[in-house]
């Protein structure tokens, strides 16, 4: 369950080219309204943490068109959604599943880039008894049909005219997912730049700092490896693990450190004028790592958090 606790707004909408999304399943899909009765005896929910966050009006259907399981206790989905569907990077939705009361809240981990070119989008989400994890870690099939709303503060999504940014993303745990996203779309914002002969945003540099328990829940970790790979100039990372027990793989090694992310590493990485944080992750890791950057000269207004609870 996230609750988006953005101290500023630091981004603005911007569209990649592409081809129109096409669905990847026969059904139509039209956009409709969902009303879902709330019992008044219950714990704080999504809905209500996130009443406060920007939301878009319409909720859209979508169907699962794939499902794999991206570590032992993550299950990525991809949904095939309606033509008018459309996120920015960062962002999350609510989740309506059919018979559920429960309302779930995911961050996108795919970008907008996949969406125009092959109208799907991602979650992964990790297995809890929530009732929405809950169903999607043990009823949820190819085919199963959901509705979806966007909605969140926490987004990159630069206009072509605005100020070059060096962006620093740090993530704990499944925490990653929206950061993950960003990171994506950043790569799409160089590929388009170098496309368009340098005629649309340029971004600065970005390094994502990682953490998790150990090196089966860094999700994502070889297209993370990968996308750096292609940028070499403009895209790196590091991967923090605070309970390794296992050999890692060579291939890793360049980019594993052990034990918690340290400020002295964030300092590497941190430009008072040009850096732009974006944090996601348990609340204390968020809080600690806030007051380091704020204490390497960081202003509040230049980063901006999710906790996930």
């Amino acid at each position: 369950m996230s609750v988006p606790c953005v101290l500023t707004t630091a981004a603005r909408r911007f569209t990649l080219p592409g081809p129109a999304a096409a669905l990847l399943h026969c059904r139509v899909l039209c956009c409709r309204s969902v009303t879902r009765k709330m019992s008044s005896k219950r714990q704080m929910d999504h809905l209500e943490r996130t009443a406060s966050n920007y939301r878009q009006t319409a909720v859209y259907p979508a169907e699962v068109c794939g499902i794999i399981n991206e570590s032992e206790t993550v299950k990525r989905l991809r949904l095939a959604v309606h033509p008018d569907f459309s996120f920015r990077a960062g962002q999350w939705v609510d989740f309506f599943i059919p018979g559920l009361e429960k309302v779930g809240g995911f961050s996108m981990c795919s970008s907008p880039g996949l969406l125009q070119r092959e109208g799907v989008m991602e979650l992964a989400v990790k297995y809890t008894k929530h009732p929405p994890a809950h169903w999607i870690h043990t009823t949820c099939t190819l085919g199963s049909q959901v509705d979806m709303r966007v909605g969140g503060n926490f987004f990159f999504d630069p206009l072509p005219s605005d100020p070059s940014v060096d962006l620093l993303l740090v993530a704990g745990g499944v925490g990653i997912n929206p950061l993950y996203s960003i990171l994506l779309h950043t790569a799409d914002l160089l590929r388009l730049n170098h496309a368009s002969d340098g005629r649309d945003y340029h971004i600065g540099s970005t390094h994502l700092c990682y953490s998790a328990k150990n090196i089966q829940e860094l999700l994502f970790k070889d297209t993370i490896i990968n996308v750096c790979h292609e940028f070499p100039d403009k895209l790196s990372c590091d991967f923090y693990i605070t309970q390794q027990s296992t050999d890692v793989d060579q291939h890793l090694q360049p980019f594993l450190n052990s034990g918690r992310i340290t400020p002295a590493e964030l300092q590497a990485h941190v430009d008072p004028k040009r850096t732009l944080c974006y944090l996601c992750g348990p609340p204390p890791m968020i809080e600690s790592i806030s007051q380091t950057l704020i204490d390497l000269g960081l202003n509040k207004d230049r980063i901006l958090f999710e906790k996930w609870w």
